[in-house]
């Protein structure tokens, strides 16, 4: 189902904004929800810093199973995870 709606996110993606902007974003706004640092975040990933932040910035194209890890130590689903409302 997830899936599904993954695809259906792309399909109807404004082509004048950026994933990998939105994500990183998204993941940012998560992680301040939670008062966590980067640090703090990617000590619960397992992620370097670094990469965290990259992410954040849009700089990274990440994989399905990196995405799925996020999902996890946010514990959402990943369709909330990309949802922004």
């Amino acid at each position: 189902m997830y899936v599904d709606c993954l695809l259906i996110y792309i399909l109807f993606w404004n082509m004048n904004d950026d994933i990998l902007i939105f994500f990183g974003k998204r993941l940012k706004n998560l992680r301040k929800q939670k008062n966590w640092s980067q640090e703090y975040l990617a000590d619960k990933t397992g992620f370097h810093r670094t990469y965290i932040g990259m992410v954040e910035r849009g700089e990274r194209n990440l994989s399905l199973k990196n995405i799925e890890v996020f999902s996890k130590t946010f514990e959402i689903s990943l369709s909330e995870l990309f949802n922004n409302k």
